[in-house]
């Protein structure tokens, strides 16, 4: 370790092995150049985990070995002292072009950093691999093996683990692209057992890591609340005209607030996103993500928030407006609301299959005898569910977007649409009377009562927010 004593690691390997994505994912960095082009890292780049402004741990990106087999025949011909076999190696050959990345790599290693090494699980073992291994065991460092493979690659594992066990204080699996906050702990954990005087260091490293995620959940928690109660609350007007079209007008004022509630909720989506330092790279959704369609989408209102059951024990417990037409839509939802707010063209907004005109549209006469045409405050208490579902689901994708990763794995597609791709709907009756409380609170425009039921639906979302950051799963 360092003189500093921050724990410091060099990811070392063979090129091309996956050692960028590990210090990307590690350091929650995107920055850290990741390409499947062979030999693009050729000097050492430190990448520190900040935490409140101070760096607790460092990752260092190292040049792949270059000439592994010649300088383990140096080394095994080398009459010095162990402890100075590093660096007698590198004096020896720094000037020497033939074997620039390997002094390179070494240089963090002769200042005491520990070693990762790096090794892709779905090929077989080579000779240049043993001889990297030696390497690495002849330096005398604190030292971890990953086996960075995706879990269908299992052909060489135990052929990987039986050599790495005569090599390496610890061993683990690490999918650099899939790795979640949970499996980057558990790493961490690991790191602990291969030197017992880095373990206060690391352990305190570890209760900061889990402390700063416990901060960003809470800030999530917030973000969502927030973002709840600007588009539970919006509406948008506009003055009839007397020679004005009145269908006209509504599909214009339908089609403003829909975009309003799309904007806040983007809002809310891009600062979760900030939270989570994916700043660079544009985040692509999973190809079967719900939240590829729009928020006021027919199927993003079926497949996302609570059954019609759910919506009627809801209104009978909690007290909570579910909709005048509740009777007349699948799941209890309106499905004219989607024709309307997402400005489809009609005279009016039906329920789906039905004739029952559904006035979601308010007029209201104005004190210079004009009217007026009024879209929202929304009065059913599936937007929220439909709202509170979209911003998990984008959280459980962006927590466990590897920073290592570029891109998505697209293979994976759910031809079946589900009943329900969401969360909530999952929820026990305490936590549906929890955010009933919070839609009626924000309906009755009691400002003591709305702050105590938003301190309430918070601590609840974190409660969620940890669930799902300690659990792998697919949503939505």
């Amino acid at each position: 370790m360092n003189d500093k004593r921050i724990p410091e690691f060099a990811i070392v390997g063979h090129p091309n092995e996956g050692k960028s994505s590990v210090v990307s994912t590690l350091a929650e960095d995107d920055s850290v150049r990741v390409t499947p082009t062979p030999g693009e890292t050729i000097e050492c780049q430190t990448f520190p985990v900040i935490i409140d402004g101070k760096a607790l741990i460092r990752f260092i990106d190292t040049p792949g070995f270059q000439n592994p087999k010649a300088t383990l025949e140096w080394m095994r011909g080398y009459a010095g002292p162990d402890e100075m076999i590093v660096r007698a190696f590198r004096d020896a050959h720094l000037k020497n072009p033939d074997f620039r990345d390997d002094c390179e790599l070494l240089k963090p290693i002769i200042e005491g950093a520990g070693i990762i090494y790096v090794v892709d699980g779905s090929r077989p073992l080579r000779k240049v691999d043993l001889a990297e291994m030696e390497i690495l065991r002849m330096t005398g460092c604190p030292r971890m093996a990953i086996i960075n493979s995706k879990e269908t690659e299992q052909g060489y594992l135990e052929q990987w683990k039986g050599e790495f066990r005569k090599h390496f204080n610890a061993v683990r699996r690490f999918n650099a692209h899939q790795a979640t906050y949970a499996e980057r702990i558990a790493l961490l954990e690991n790191l602990k057992s291969i030197d017992q005087d880095w373990q206060p260091a690391l352990e305190a490293v570890i209760d900061a890591f889990k402390d700063d995620w416990e901060a960003r959940n809470t800030v999530t928690a917030d973000i969502i609340c927030r973002m709840l109660a600007d588009c539970l609350t919006h509406s948008v007007s506009r003055n009839l005209s007397p020679n004005a079209s009145e269908e006209k007008v509504r599909r214009d004022v339908a089609l403003k607030y829909s975009q309003d509630i799309e904007k806040k909720e983007r809002s809310a989506h891009k600062r979760i996103r900030g939270l989570f330092k994916h700043n660079i790279f544009n985040y692509e959704l999973p190809v079967h993500s719900i939240l590829h369609e729009e928020l006021f989408d027919k199927k993003t209102w079926q497949v996302l928030g609570l059954t019609r059951k759910q919506l009627i024990i809801t209104a009978g417990v909690g007290g909570a407006a579910v909709g005048a037409a509740i009777d007349v839509a699948a799941a209890g939802i309106t499905f004219g609301v989607f024709s309307a707010i997402a400005g489809a063209v009609g005279a009016g907004w039906m329920a789906l299959g039905g004739d029952r005109q559904l006035a979601r549209t308010k007029v209201a006469g104005l004190p210079l005898g004009g009217h007026q045409i009024r879209t929202g405050p929304h009065d059913q208490i599936q937007f929220l569910y439909v709202l509170l579902d979209r911003a998990l689901i984008f959280y459980a994708h962006i927590i466990n977007w590897a920073h290592g990763r570029r891109d998505f794995d697209t293979s994976y597609t759910d031809k079946k649409t589900p009943d329900k791709a969401g969360l909530t709907y999952e929820w026990d009756e305490s936590s549906r009377k929890i955010c009933a409380r919070f839609f009626n609170a924000l309906r009755s425009g009691d400002d003591e009562e709305q702050e105590a039921a938003r301190g309430e639906l918070k601590a609840m979302l974190q409660k969620v927010l940890y669930t799902l950051s300690t659990t792998v799963k697919r949503y939505g």
